[in-house]
C-alpha cells in the first residue's frame, strides 16, 4: 500500500491507526508492505517517529498491544517524493518489488490526482493488479469531477477505482441494508403513502480547526451533502437490487440519484437554508464565529451549514419529503435517520400524543443503535397512551468488536469489494443535481445565516420543515 499524503492529517488520524487495527486483528495479508509518500526530507526512523507521536493516540488504547504496534511499524517504509517531478516515481518504482499487488491511495488535494495517476503508469507501477482509493472530495463541480474521472480511468479500470465514502464504512449504515432488505416487516410500509417524511442528518459541534483554508474553498454542500448526505438518502430510498453483486446495488442507488427532482431557483429559495456559525457555546465553553478562525476571510460567504428538502421523483417515493440537514458548531455530535410513518386515517383512542407516534430511528454516531417509536396504554384505568421505544443498542446485541469505518473500507479494498464505493456514474449524477443549487445561490445572491455555535442552526432551518407541519426530531 503506498499512501500519497501519509504525513498529512487524515493519514495520522484515521488510515495508519486503521491500518494498525487491520493487522492486529490479521486482516492485512501476510508480508504486507506500507510505503508512506511525503515531502519532508526524512529518514524512514523520523517517519516511525512521527506516527508513534501523532498517530499512536488515536488508537484505542484497550487496543494497543506493544508488539503488535512494534510488528506494524516494521512494514512501513517512507519516500520523499515530489508529486510534479517524474524522476521521484522511477526512485519510488526502484523501491517496490515487481509483481505485487499495488494498492495506491491518494490522501491528497483532487487536483493532484490526475498528475499523480499519469506519473505512476509512465514509471511503470500501474498493472492490472493495481487498485487506488481516491478520497473526497471528487471535484468542486460537475465538469472537474468529470475531469478527474477521465484523467484517472486513463490507467485504471473502473472496477480498480475505489471512490471512498467512510460513512459508507459504518456499521449501522451498512445494516440499513438487512434492516430493508432482510425483514419482512418493513418491507410493505416502505413507501408512500405509509412513510410521511425522512431526516437525515450529519451534526458536528466541532468547528473547521486546522482546515479552514480547504473548508472556505469547500462548504458544506461540497463537503457533506454532495457525499455523506445523498449516500445515506441513496440507502434509504433504492429499490431492492437483484443480488449483492456491486453492480447491482450502485444501479439502484444511481436511479436514486437520477430521481431526484432538480431545484428551480424558486425551489432554491424556499427549500433550501445556508447558514454560518458565529460565537457561542458548546458544552459550556465558549467558541469563536467561523469568520473569527484562522485563515478565514473576513468577508466569506461560505455555508457551514445546509438544510434542504429533497423530493424522489418515482412511485415508491411519490410526495414523500426528504430534509437533509448537515453543519459544524451545533448543539452535539449526531448522525441519524428518521423514517416517520404516517398518521393513522382514523384513531378510535382519543386521549393521548400523536405527533411523532411511529418513527424509525437509525443512529449512525456517536453511539449506533435502532430505535422504533410506537404508542404503548399507560398503566392504570382508561385508555390513555405514551410514546414507547425499542431500543436495539448494537454494541450489546453483538459481541464481536465493530471495526471503524476506514478500517473496515481499507479491508474491503484489500480484498476488491466494490459495493461500498461510489462508481464513477453515481458520483456524476450527484454532481448534476447539487451544481444547479450551488450556481443558484450565486444567482440569488443568497448568503449564509447567522446562528450561535451551540444550537442546531439558523431559525429557517425548523421552518423549513414547520411549513409541512413537521419538526426536526430534537425539537419535538
Amino acid at each position: 500500500m503506498i499512501i500519497f499524503g501519509g504525513v498529512g492529517d487524515l493519514s495520522a488520524r484515521k488510515l495508519l491507526p486503521a491500518l494498525y487495527m487491520a493487522h492486529l486483528h490479521g486482516n492485512l495479508p501476510p508480508h504486507t508492505r506500507i510505503i508512506a509518500i511525503g515531502r519532508r526530507d526524512w529518514t524512514r526512523d523520523e517517519y516511525l517517529a512521527f506516527m508513534q507521536k501523532q498517530s499512536r493516540p488515536f488508537v484505542d488504547s484497550k487496543a494497543m498491544d506493544v508488539q503488535a504496534w512494534e510488528s506494524f511499524l516494521a512494514a512501513f517504509d517512507y519516500v520523499n517524493l515530489d508529486v510534479s517531478k517524474a524522476e521521484d516515481y522511477v526512485r519510488l518504482a526502484s523501491s517496490t518489488r515487481p509483481g505485487v499487488q499495488r494498492v495506491f491511495y491518494l490522501a491528497t488535494a483532487p487536483n493532484l490526482f490526475a498528475s499523480i495517476c499519469d506519473s505512476l503508469s509512465a514509471a511503470g507501477l500501474v498493472d492490472q493488479q493495481s487498485r487506488v482509493v481516491l478520497e473526497k472530495p471528487l471535484g468542486h463541480d460537475l465538469a472537474s469531477a468529470q475531469a478527474i474521472n477521465t484523467a484517472v480511468s486513463q490507467h485504471f479500470a473502473e472496477n480498480q477505482i475505489y471512490r471512498i465514502d467512510h460513512y459508507l464504512g459504518k456499521e449501522t449504515v451498512q445494516n440499513l441494508m438487512v434492516l430493508r432488505f432482510g425483514n419482512a416487516i418493513f418491507g410493505p410500509l416502505w413507501q408512500a403513502p405509509y412513510i410521511k417524511s425522512v431526516q437525515i442528518t450529519v451534526a458536528e459541534s466541532v468547528g473547521v480547526g486546522s482546515r479552514a483554508g480547504f473548508y472556505d474553498d469547500t462548504g458544506a454542500m461540497r463537503d457533506m451533502v454532495q457525499n455523506h448526505l445523498l449516500q445515506l438518502l441513496c440507502i434509504v430510498a433504492m429499490e431492492p437490487p437483484v443480488s449483492l453483486d456491486p453492480d447491482a446495488v450502485r444501479d439502484e442507488k444511481l436511479k436514486v440519484l437520477r430521481s431526484l427532482r432538480p431545484m428551480t431557483l424558486t425551489d432554491i429559495g424556499r427549500d433550501t437554508v445556508r447558514g454560518q456559525y458565529k460565537a457561542g457555546a458548546i458544552d459550556g465553553e465558549t467558541v469563536k464565529g467561523y469568520l473569527d478562525e484562522t485563515n478565514v476571510p473576513q468577508d466569506s460567504g461560505t455555508e457551514t451549514f445546509v438544510a434542504l428538502r429533497a423530493q424522489i421523483n418515482n412511485w415508491r417515493w411519490a410526495n414523500v419529503p426528504f430534509f437533509l440537514r448537515t453543519g459544524k458548531r451545533l448543539q452535539k455530535r449526531q448522525s441519524e435517520i428518521v423514517i416517520e410513518f404516517s398518521d393513522l386515517p382514523f384513531s378510535i383512542i382519543p386521549s393521548g400524543p400523536r405527533t411523532g407516534a411511529n418513527r424509525l430511528i437509525i443512529k449512525l454516531q456517536p453511539e449506533e443503535s435502532i430505535q422504533l417509536q410506537m404508542m404503548a396504554k399507560e398503566p392504570g384505568s382508561g385508555m390513555h397512551m405514551q410514546p414507547v421505544t425499542l431500543n436495539l443498542d448494537l454494541q450489546q446485541a453483538f459481541t464481536a468488536r465493530r471495526a471503524e469505518a476506514y478500517e473496515r473500507l481499507l479491508i474491503d479494498v484489500i480484498r476488491g469489494r466494490l459495493m461500498h464505493f461510489m462508481r464513477r456514474d453515481e458520483l456524476e449524477a450527484a454532481w448534476t443535481w447539487v451544481e444547479p443549487i450551488l450556481n443558484g445561490w450565486k444567482e440569488l445572491g443568497d448568503t449564509p445565516r447567522n446562528y450561535p455555535a451551540g444550537t442546531w442552526g439558523p431559525a429557517a432551518a425548523s421552518a423549513l420543515v414547520a411549513r409541512e407541519g413537521m419538526s426536526w426530531v430534537e425539537e419535538t
